[in-house]
């Protein structure tokens, strides 16, 4: 039987950092527009480990001239957004971008953008850097008192553990999207029979 070959390398040896603009809500549209827009609150409370870019409503970019500035920051299949700021531990909560096709989306305010060096399994990354194996190192990194932020520079040298295997990477993602699908049907299945006009029918 072949052994597990697991990596264990510095999170600034395998992701290399982006640029982020600075849009706040104000200047983006939830109607129209001409980019989409990963928002730092969405990261934290909206978007899962994956944010799957086809599925989600994202708001807009109104003003042409981001898209020239930020050009080069495109997301792609793969990235890792960061929310480096959050009132509480919470900061550091990421969302692996899938599901982009031929629009074009930037990472907001308030946020770190990542791109891994060589190629991922889509899952993974998202799913380890929100595990607790990963994300206990960066509470020692945080600064702030009523509102807790961390810096790209700080996180350069936490560590990041993966499977060399990309099949084995893919695997691990694929269970906990799975888990992740099953959470949900039960949540709805609570929230229905949570609901007060909901009742049995006796017979």
């Amino acid at each position: 039987m072949k052994a597990k070959v697991w990596e264990q390398r510095k999170l600034g040896e395998v992701l290399i950092s982006l640029q982020s603009n600075t849009l706040s809500r104000a200047d983006l549209s939830n109607e129209t527009g001409i980019a989409k827009n990963v928002h730092y609150g969405d990261v934290l409370i909206k978007f899962g480990d994956v944010l799957d870019v086809s599925r989600e409503q994202l708001p807009m970019i109104k003003d042409e001239k981001i898209l020239d500035k930020y050009k080069a920051s495109f997301l792609q299949n793969g990235d890792v957004i960061i929310a480096d700021t959050a009132e509480d531990t919470t900061v550091g909560k990421c969302s692996e971008i899938a599901g982009l096709r031929d629009e074009v989306v930037l990472s907001g305010l308030h946020t770190i953008l990542y791109r891994p060096v060589e190629k991922f399994a889509t899952g993974y990354l998202g799913y380890y850097l929100n595990s607790g194996a990963y994300h206990d190192q960066l509470i020692p990194l945080m600064q702030g008192i009523k509102v807790t932020s961390i810096s790209k520079s700080a996180m350069q040298d936490t560590d990041i553990v993966y499977p060399k295997s990309t099949e084995e990477q893919a695997m691990i993602g694929s269970y906990f999207q799975s888990l992740d699908h099953l959470i949900t049907l039960h949540q709805r299945q609570i929230d229905f029979y949570k609901k007060p006009n909901f009742y049995f029918i006796s017979s």
